[in-house]
């Protein structure tokens, strides 16, 4: 598939070949218990999430460590019960993801509300287009569903090695987006943002040392950070907007959006990741449990300097 062109979901008979069989069970197992009332989705997506963390115990290690190096000064037992709540996150996470890919918009409008989103208004209509920071919460797919439903953008995509769930993946996310671009097409988000349009973007994840710089990261003095939102903005000129899905304890979803961000640096790679991994440090601060800690965000280290994760974390 080209970087550089348009990506829609297409079915074709490839689909059914008996190596996918299994994918197709799934995705039906989970088209139907998203169907069930939300309380219940709520107690499996919580009861999962609590059996996971018995059974992947390298990633409940990245997880504790990523917090203990973000939050050195809350208490070891503030941590570990952030931990736990996590964890049911993560188990919620896939039951979300269903509720985004094959919910109504009528179902999941009793469950959602945006507030802030005429900053994306605003922007769009003077012309602007807008980078929209989608960081990685565990409830961002559905985030992207709800606010696609008044603010339909362009999504930025990692294809998926199996081609069902590729398929899947694509159809549920193509119900909040015009079209998907592949993660690496910077040409096709500039395109974009100049025409005006919403762009989903995500610079919150170690992605390697190359075009990275070192930048503080809640209390890590260096954290590899991507420098792809500076060239978006310094090319595409559009309206920086981030926002976070919360999920509330009452099984609601709100969705804020944050007013522009100004003075952005654009001259200074290493100011610029500073001033972005602040203004994610501050939507993250709005649900901390509900962010994706089992990703290692600092794997990446700067040359000569120890890991921060255990052998067995690290390989991991």
């Amino acid at each position: 598939m080209s970087n550089n062109q348009e990506i829609h979901a297409k079915f074709t008979k490839r689909l059914l070949h008996p190596r996918y069989w299994l994918t197709w069970l799934g995705i039906t197992l989970l088209y139907v218990l998203v169907l069930l009332p939300y309380p219940m989705i709520y107690q499996m997506g919580k009861g999962l999430g609590l059996l996971s963390r018995k059974l992947i115990g390298k990633r409940q290690e990245t997880a504790r460590q990523n917090l203990k190096l973000c939050f050195p000064n809350s208490s070891e037992l503030e941590r570990e019960i952030m931990l736990r709540e996590n964890f049911i996150s993560t188990g919620m996470a896939i039951f979300e993801t269903g509720i985004a890919w094959f919910w109504s918009d009528k179902r999941l409008k009793k469950h959602t509300k945006i507030v802030g989103d005429e900053h994306i208004t605003q922007a769009q209509q003077a012309g602007q287009g807008v980078l929209l920071i989608g960081i990685h919460f565990l409830t961002l797919e559905l985030g992207a569903r709800i606010l696609g439903m008044s603010h339909p953008g362009v999504g930025v995509y990692r294809p998926n090695d199996n081609l069902v769930m590729d398929y899947i993946q694509l159809k549920g996310r193509l119900k909040s987006n015009k079209y998907m671009l592949d993660r690496y097409n910077t040409k096709g988000m500039i395109r974009a943002l100049k025409k005006g349009e919403l762009v989903w973007y995500a610079p919150d994840h170690d992605y390697g040392a190359q075009n990275s710089v070192f930048a503080p990261f809640f209390a890590v003095k260096k954290a590899a950070t991507t420098i792809g939102t500076t060239i978006l903005v310094k090319l595409g000129q559009p309206a920086i907007i981030p926002f976070a899905p919360k999920r509330e304890k009452n099984g609601q979803y709100i969705l804020s959006v944050t007013c522009a961000l100004e003075n952005y640096p654009l001259d200074d790679n290493i100011a610029a990741a500073t001033f972005m991994n602040k203004a994610i440090e501050n939507e993250i601060l709005k649900a901390p449990e509900q962010y994706m800690w089992l990703h290692r965000r600092f794997k990446t280290r700067p040359n000569g300097e120890k890991p921060l994760y255990s052998d067995s974390v690290q390989s991991d």
